[in-house]
């Protein structure tokens, strides 16, 4: 199981940090990835990062200002998100890939979900 925390509400220019926290399953053995979606849209791409943390993927829409990174001993994966902009406003997963090493960023293609975690930036 997954479970992501630490969405809110913030003003542009703010920033939050994401957790996902793992449970039952070897989460060191699995790519984590984050998706995103806004309201009336599908679920987007914004990161994903290798098993042993060295190898990361950004969405072109957030690349700069987002970090997506990994702590295995403590089966947590984060993503820090720095100078939120109002189009950043959407539910955030979190979701690992148990079947491919490589950074997927289709969402049909990982396995496990976390229930999502509400980010509001408000103008």
């Amino acid at each position: 199981q997954l479970q992501a925390c630490g969405g809110g509400l913030v003003q542009a220019g703010g920033s939050l940090r994401l957790s996902c926290a793992a449970s039952g399953r070897t989460f060191s053995n699995y790519v984590m990835g984050w998706f995103r979606q806004a309201p009336g849209k599908e679920r987007e791409f914004v990161a994903a990062i290798h098993r042993r943390g060295v190898i990361t993927r950004y969405a072109d829409s957030v690349k700069g200002r987002f970090t997506i990174s990994r702590d295995n001993a403590k089966n947590t994966g984060y993503l820090q998100m720095n100078t939120l902009k109002p189009e950043d406003t959407a539910v955030y997963y979190c979701a690992i890939d148990i079947n491919r090493a490589y950074l997927s960023g289709l969402d049909g293609e990982y396995d496990v979900w976390g229930q999502g975690t509400l980010v509001t930036v408000s103008s």
